[in-house]
């Protein structure tokens, strides 16, 4: 078999694949309207387990054929199925937008849903001069406070006057000389 057709069949094989959860879902959707033991037949037809069976059936059920996505999978829809619709299209948006596989799209939800106060803390880096670094932590000693909670209560009381203030027109920052292991260079 030649490269191309081998990678047709390929092609062929993913659609079906991916698909084949929309039609069992859809399937099954139409036997709970129509044969009340539907899951024992299915389960005999199949050979899946009760489980999967429901779960194609409850995602399937979640998105109509006009909010199926064709450029994402139907396990893209399994991750947003118990969303809000809305925040199901904002993230499908995104997934299709970018390009996320499915574990991105997992991995960008948990981080995106956790509550404020499970956020995990960012890291910022500054690199500052030795004698600005030590004007700080004095400064930050005057108030009581290490070095890092000082900067955090300062740089969040110019955030509050930012937000209930006017912009102000701030002069630029003197340029520090650049230096090179602690001394300036010349």
């Amino acid at each position: 078999m030649p490269i191309d057709q081998w990678r047709d069949l390929g092609q062929h094989i993913y659609v079906i694949n991916d698909s084949s959860g929309w039609w069992f879902g859809d399937w099954l959707i139409y036997g709970q309207q129509h044969y009340p033991d539907r899951y024992k037949h299915a389960i005999a037809e199949t050979s899946l387990s009760y489980q999967t069976l429901r779960n194609y059936a409850w995602v399937a059920g979640q998105f109509g054929v006009d909010r199926r996505r064709d450029r994402l999978s139907f396990q893209h829809h399994a991750e947003v199925a118990g969303l809000n619709v809305e925040m199901q299209d904002n993230w499908l948006n995104q997934a299709e937008r970018f390009g996320w596989s499915r574990n991105e799209l997992r991995r960008r939800i948990k981080a995106g849903l956790r509550p404020p106060s499970e956020k995990l803390p960012a890291n910022v880096r500054v690199d500052v001069t030795a004698e600005r670094r030590a004007r700080w932590e004095r400064a930050a000693a005057d108030r009581g406070q290490e070095l890092s909670a000082w900067i955090i209560s300062v740089l969040d009381e110019s955030a509050s006057v930012w937000q209930t203030e006017p912009t102000p027109q701030l002069a630029p920052a003197p340029a520090e000389r650049p230096q090179q292991n602690g001394a300036p260079l010349s």
